[in-house]
C-alpha cells in the first residue's frame, strides 16, 4: 500500500476531504459573486464611455451601440437581482430532481423523457453538471421515472419552482388516427444535504431492499443485487438508488435523499425534529399542475402560477426555461 493509499485508509480522510471540498466549492461561491459584480462594474463604466461619445459625435451607429450595451448592462443586473432572491438556507445547495411519468401510458412515458433532456440542456447552459442516479426506462418508449443530480452553486434554488406537474398536449405519435393527446408527468425536487446535517433517523424506521438494477450500467447491473430502495415508514417515504457502482454507494446515495427529502418535510411542518413527522407523503399531488406545454392546436408553454407565455415551445424543450424560473422566484417573493 503506497502512501496515498494508506491516507485514503485512514479514518479522518474522507471528513477531512469533504470538508475541503466545501471550503473550495464556499470559496469559488465568493470569488465568482465577487466577479459578477467587477463585471457589472466594468459594463456600467462601458456604458458611461460610450454615452459620452455618441453625445460628442452626435452619430447614429454610436447610438445603436450605446442602447445595445444598455441593454445588456440590464440583462446582468436584472441576473444578480435574481440571486438576491435565492437566500432560502438550501438554495445554493446542489439539486436532487426526480421525473414520474402520470396517466398517459407511451405518452407520458416519452413526456417523462422529454422533460428529462430539457432539464439537462438548462443544466448544460448553466455550466451545471448532471448524473443519473436512478432510472426506470420503457422498452417501448421513454421512462417510468428517472432521477438525477443537478451539481452547481445555486441549483436547487433556480430548480425549486418546478416542482410540480407538468403537463403536454399534442398529436400523439403512438396513436395511429392521429388524434390529441393530453398527458402528465411529475417533478420533485430537492435539495442535496450533507450527511452532517443536524438530522436523526431512527434505524428501526427504516426498510432496505436490495435487487437487480436494469437498464444500462455495466456488467454489476444484471448480475448483483447492487440496486437499494429505502422505506422510510412512518412517512411511507420510498427513494431508491441502482446506478451507483456498488450497493454501498447505492444505498449512501438513498439516504443522503431520504434525508433530504425528510429536512424538506420537516422545514414545510415547520416540526423540531425528524421524530415527530408521521402520515403518508407521494412524491407530488397531481392536483398541483404548474405549466402546460401546448404543441397542438397552437405552439404555447404557459406557467399557471404566474401566468408566463412563450410561444416558442422547441425553445424552452431545448432548455431554454430561465424566464418561468426567475419569474417564479419573483412572484413567490412578492407572495410572501
Amino acid at each position: 500500500m503506497d502512501e496515498q493509499e494508506k491516507a485514503m485508509a485512514s479514518p479522518g480522510f474522507w471528513d477531512d476531504n469533504e470538508r475541503a471540498q466545501k471550503m473550495l466549492q464556499s470559496n469559488k461561491m465568493m470569488k465568482e459573486e465577487i466577479e459578477s459584480f467587477e463585471r457589472l462594474e466594468s459594463s456600467y463604466e462601458d456604458v458611461q464611455i460610450l454615452l459620452e461619445m455618441a453625445v460628442e459625435e452626435d452619430d447614429e451607429a454610436t447610438e445603436l451601440e450605446v442602447k445595445q450595451a444598455i441593454e445588456e448592462l440590464e440583462q446582468e443586473i436584472a441576473g444578480i437581482t435574481i440571486k438576491t432572491l435565492l437566500s432560502g438556507e438550501y438554495d445554493k445547495n446542489n439539486a436532487i430532481l426526480s421525473i414520474h411519468a402520470g396517466s398517459g401510458g407511451l405518452d407520458a412515458q416519452e413526456w417523462a423523457q422529454m422533460l428529462l433532456r430539457m432539464y439537462k440542456r438548462w443544466a448544460e447552459q448553466k455550466g451545471y453538471t448532471t448524473s443519473v442516479i436512478d432510472m426506470i426506462s420503457d422498452p417501448e418508449a421513454g421512462i417510468k421515472s428517472a432521477t438525477i443530480l443537478v451539481e452547481g452553486i445555486n441549483a436547487y434554488g433556480y430548480l425549486k419552482g418546478e416542482k410540480g406537474v407538468h403537463r403536454i398536449v399534442r398529436i400523439s405519435p403512438f396513436d395511429p388516427s392521429g388524434k390529441r393527446h393530453t398527458s402528465f408527468a411529475s417533478l420533485d425536487v430537492i435539495p442535496e444535504i450533507d450527511e452532517d446535517a443536524s438530522i436523526q433517523i431512527n434505524p428501526s424506521d427504516l426498510r432496505t431492499d436490495t435487487y437487480r438494477a436494469s437498464g444500462a450500467g455495466g456488467q454489476h447491473v444484471n448480475k448483483t443485487d447492487s440496486a437499494v430502495r429505502i422505506t422510510h415508514l412512518p412517512t411511507g417515504i420510498v427513494v431508491q438508488c441502482q446506478n451507483q457502482r456498488s450497493q454501498h454507494s447505492n444505498k449512501q446515495m438513498a439516504m443522503q435523499m431520504l434525508m433530504s427529502k425528510l429536512v424538506e418535510i420537516k422545514e414545510l411542518e415547520k416540526k423540531e425534529r425528524i421524530e415527530d413527522i408521521q402520515g403518508e407523503y407521494s412524491q407530488i399531488s397531481w392536483g398541483s399542475q404548474i405549466r402546460s406545454y401546448v404543441f397542438n392546436p397552437y405552439n404555447m408553454v404557459k406557467d399557471h402560477r404566474t401566468n408566463v407565455e412563450v410561444g416558442n415551445v422547441q425553445s424552452v424543450m431545448d432548455g431554454n426555461i430561465d424566464i418561468f424560473i426567475n419569474e417564479y422566484l419573483k412572484w413567490i417573493k412578492t407572495a410572501k
